[in-house]
């Protein structure tokens, strides 16, 4: 295969390298082609064929329903490692030794602190504010808590930043949900890792000890590391466009939070609860809803099957689905919803026109049913998947600010009105 891909326009030729990755991805790079040709850019609406960067973080081929983080798979990792293992992996690189995973928690421990003025934004907030732009808030207002830039090429400032950010959002997670239920703003506890102070940081009452349920847990440690990073999706990349004007790393994250916020994204587990209470306020009927799902002239869409970059199975749902069926079982709980979900469920994996699409189950369809047992309001169901998407955002933006990557600006193609004279308003 040549090295080289010619490009014909307007009857002339042109010549771009080929840029060929670890996996044999192959690109074009036409970094040169506006120049070259005088002015002719690529058109690529949702940029769905366009490689913005070079990166060594994460590879996904959907057509094989492969996802590795720094070349380890994502069935091993949610198999052998917590949450915390794969964070540290995704932003520095490689696996941590014990003794490095063990400074890291405890860095991460010393800077779970948040300024106490930070109570004061959240009561300015109405309690049916969505958790999500409490988050983004929360976030951005951290900057003015930690006014001083980065030096992205100190390596101790760079980890500074990244212990106080894993330290701090977990707390404001905690925190946009406590305020809409009305519960006290709780911290965690030294004597906990970082998943179960989450959990109790969430849930505590604060007239009993909160206890921690190792199903719950080790549901939430996998859900937590199955979204830690998926390539240069829709947030990922705001992060890494955002970040390339030098916006600081807190800044950076709150606007990946506002964009996963969107019922195409990060929203879609969200939607997937929804779409359950529309069916059981309807009567429950799993059949009906699975026909109407087939039939082309019904608006209805079954959230939460197939998947728009895997087009033969989610591999984070099968993982996942193994505790979704765990958490379940040990809760026993008596859920209408559930019951539809689960009814949903075993229609699609047996009902030959999504068998044959390879509709299946995907990740935002567990993790909603995870999400609601343990007790979690749909609202937070986004907010729960940017705690999780932190370590890879936080990977991006640092990757791309040591790789020195140029401040992000895409072209157009102009479709307005051509040149025309200005109008007096009497005589318009």
């Amino acid at each position: 295969m040549s090295d080289i891909a010619t490009l014909q326009v307007n009857g002339e030729s042109y010549e771009f390298p080929l840029v060929k990755g670890s996996e044999n991805e192959t690109a074009i790079d036409i970094k040169s082609l506006r120049t070259a040709t005088g002015g002719v850019i690529t058109l690529d609406a949702g940029f769905k064929n366009t490689g913005s960067c070079k990166s060594a973080i994460t590879f996904l081929n959907g057509e094989e329903g492969t996802l590795r983080y720094r070349g380890y798979s994502i069935e091993e990792l949610a198999e052998k490692a917590d949450f915390l293992e794969v964070a540290f992996l995704l932003i520095f690189g490689e696996l941590p030794t014990a003794e490095q995973l063990e400074k890291f928690h405890s860095d991460i421990k010393e800077q779970s602190i948040v300024d106490e003025d930070i109570k004061k934004i959240i009561d300015a907030f109405p309690k049916n504010a969505h958790p999500m732009g409490v988050l983004s808030s929360l976030t951005s207002a951290l900057v003015a808590f930690n006014p001083t830039s980065v030096n992205v090429d100190s390596e101790e400032e760079m980890y500074n930043s990244i212990v106080k950010i894993m330290g701090k959002f977990p707390v404001l997670v905690a925190w946009a949900m406590r305020k809409k239920q009305g519960l006290p703003l709780n911290y965690g506890s030294k004597s906990l890792d970082y998943v179960e102070n989450v959990l109790k940081m969430m849930f505590e009452k604060p007239n009993e000890d909160y206890e921690i349920n190792p199903i719950v847990k080790n549901a939430l440690d996998k859900l937590l590391i199955l979204h830690a990073d998926h390539e240069q999706n829709c947030s990922t990349s705001t992060v890494r466009v955002v970040g390339s004007s030098h916006a600081g790393l807190f800044a950076s994250l709150s606007a990946g939070i506002s964009a996963l916020w969107g019922p195409l994204h990060g929203g879609a587990n969200q939607a997937v609860l929804e779409m359950l209470g529309a069916i059981e306020e309807d009567g429950g009927d799993t059949k009906k809803y699975m026909a109407k799902a087939k039939d082309k002239e019904d608006p209805f869409r079954l959230m939460g099957f197939g998947h728009r970059v895997y087009k033969n199975f989610d591999p984070r749902a099968t993982i996942i689905k193994v505790a979704a069926d765990e958490v379940l079982g040990d809760l026993g709980i008596e859920d209408p919803i559930l019951d539809i979900a689960k009814g949903l469920e075993q229609e699609a994996l047996n009902d030959p026109y999504f068998v044959d699409r390879k509709l299946y189950p995907n990740v935002d369809f567990y993790s909603g049913i995870i999400y609601r047992a343990m007790g979690i309001p749909t609202e937070m169901f986004t907010v729960m998947f940017a705690l999780g998407r932190l370590p890879g955002w936080i990977a991006q933006w640092k990757e791309m600010r040591l790789g020195k990557e140029p401040i992000g600006r895409p072209r157009q193609v102009y479709v307005g009105e051509k040149s025309r004279p200005f109008v007096a308003v009497e005589k318009r």
